[in-house]
C-alpha cells in the first residue's frame, strides 16, 4: 500500500472539515432561514426579496467563476440570464401553452443555444486579452439588448412576454395547510427555484474544488506559467465561459418562472450587469460565497433604502432638509458602498477570509 501524498493528505483534512466546525453550521442556519422565510415572514415583499437574493446570490457567484477564479472580465454575462429568461417565456407564453413539457423544452432550448454561443464568444473573443475581451463581450450584450428591444413582433419589444403560471406552480393550487400556512403554487415555486440554486452552488463548488478548478486558478495567477507547464489555457477558459453561462441561463429561466414576464429592462438591461459587478466587489472576488453576502447587501438597500424619507417624515417632521436628503437614497447606497470597500478591501466574505488565516498564521506561529 502507498503512502499518501501531503496534497492527498491535505484533501482529505478539508473533506472532513467540510462538514464541521462554525463555517458549516453558519451555512447549514443560512439555508435554514432561506427555507423558514414564507412562515416566519409571509408578506410577498420578504419572500419576493428573499427568493431574488437566492438567485442573483447563484448569479454572483457564476460570475465569480470567470472573474474570481479564471480571470476572465466579461461584461456579457446577463445577457446569458436574459436568454433563459425569454427562452422559457416565449415556450410557455407567447409561441407555446404554459404546460411542464413546454417548460422543459423551454430549458433544453436555452441551455442549446447558451452552449452555441458561448462557443461562439469564446472562439472569437479569447484571442484578445483582459479589457479588449470584455469590450467585445459588451458589444455583443448591447446588440442582444437592441435585439429584444426592436423585435417586436418576436420577443414583445419593451413590453416584454407575459406568462401564465400551472399546475403546481399556479397560485391558485394548494397543498393545504402546513403550520399555519397555506401552501399554494407560489409557495412551491419559491422551493423549487430554492432546491435547483442549492443544488447549482454546490455543482459550482464541486467544479472549483476539482484539478480542473485548480487549473483555472492557475490560469488566474499565472497563464504563461500554466501555458508552459503544458495546460491548453483556451481550452480551459472556454470551458469556465460555458459553465458559468449554463449557470446564468438557468437561472434566467428560473426567474421568469417568479416574476411571470420577461422584458428587456428587467433580464437583460445593462443595470443588471452593473448591480451583478457591485455584488461581486462587495462579497469578494474568488469566494463564491461572496455572492450571497454581495446579492443581500444590495437588494436589501434597494428594497428598504427608498422608505427612508417615509421614516424620516414620521420621525423628524419638522426637518425638510433631512426628508430631502433621505429622499435620494442613491447617495446613501453609494456612501455604503464606499465604507465596504474601504473596510472590507477584499470584499466582506474576502476580508473575512483572510483575517481568519491571518489568526491562524500567527497562532501557528505563536506556538512554534
Amino acid at each position: 500500500m502507498t503512502d499518501q501524498t501531503p496534497v492527498q493528505i491535505h484533501r482529505q483534512m478539508q473533506r472532513r472539515k467540510q462538514f464541521t466546525g462554525f463555517p458549516f453550521y453558519l451555512k447549514l442556519a443560512l439555508l435554514m432561514l432561506f427555507i423558514a422565510v414564507p412562515f416566519l415572514f409571509p408578506a410577498f415583499k420578504s419572500v419576493d426579496l428573499a427568493l431574488n437574493v437566492i438567485i442573483f446570490s447563484v448569479l454572483v457567484a457564476s460570475f465569480d467563476l470567470l472573474l474570481g477564479y479564471t480571470g476572465i472580465l466579461s461584461f456579457g454575462h446577463v445577457m446569458f440570464f436574459g436568454i433563459g429568461a425569454y427562452s422559457v417565456a416565449m415556450l410557455t407564453g407567447k409561441y407555446g401553452d404554459a404546460t411542464y413539457a413546454n417548460l422543459g423544452l423551454g430549458f433544453m432550448i436555452a441551455i442549446g443555444i447558451t452552449l452555441l454561443v458561448a462557443l461562439l464568444i469564446s472562439f472569437l473573443s479569447l484571442r484578445v486579452k483582459a479589457i479588449f475581451f470584455a469590450m467585445v463581450t459588451l458589444a455583443i450584450a448591447e446588440f442582444a439588448i437592441i435585439f429584444a428591444t426592436k423585435a417586436s413582433e418576436f420577443t414583445g419589444g419593451e413590453d416584454g412576454i407575459l406568462i401564465s403560471t400551472f399546475g403546481v406552480f399556479k397560485r391558485s393550487f394548494s397543498l393545504g395547510e402546513f403550520l399555519g400556512r397555506d401552501i399554494n403554487g407560489k409557495m412551491i415555486t419559491y422551493y423549487f427555484i430554492l432546491a435547483i440554486c442549492v443544488v447549482l452552488f454546490l455543482l459550482m463548488m464541486r467544479f472549483i474544488e476539482s484539478p480542473l478548478g485548480r487549473v483555472m486558478q492557475a490560469i488566474r495567477d499565472n497563464e504563461p506559467r500554466a501555458e508552459a507547464i503544458g495546460y491548453k489555457t483556451f481550452v480551459f477558459k472556454m470551458i469556465s465561459i460555458c459553465f458559468g453561462c449554463l449557470i446564468a441561463t438557468i437561472l434566467g429561466a428560473l426567474y421568469v418562472m417568479w416574476t411571470g414576464y420577461a422584458n428587456p429592462e428587467s433580464v437583460l438591461g445593462t443595470p443588471i450587469m452593473v448591480d451583478v459587478l457591485l455584488m461581486v466587489i462587495i462579497g469578494g472576488m474568488g469566494t463564491l460565497y461572496g455572492g450571497i453576502a454581495g446579492a443581500a447587501f444590495v437588494l436589501i438597500a434597494y428594497t428598504f433604502l427608498p422608505d427612508l424619507q417615509k421614516i424620516a417624515a414620521s420621525l423628524f417632521p419638522g426637518i425638510p432638509f433631512l426628508h430631502a436628503l433621505m429622499e435620494r437614497w442613491h447617495l446613501i447606497l453609494g456612501i455604503l458602498f464606499i465604507l465596504v470597500v474601504l473596510f472590507f478591501p477584499k470584499g466582506i466574505v474576502g476580508s473575512i477570509r483572510e483575517y481568519v488565516t491571518r489568526r491562524k498564521v500567527t497562532k501557528v506561529a505563536g506556538a512554534n
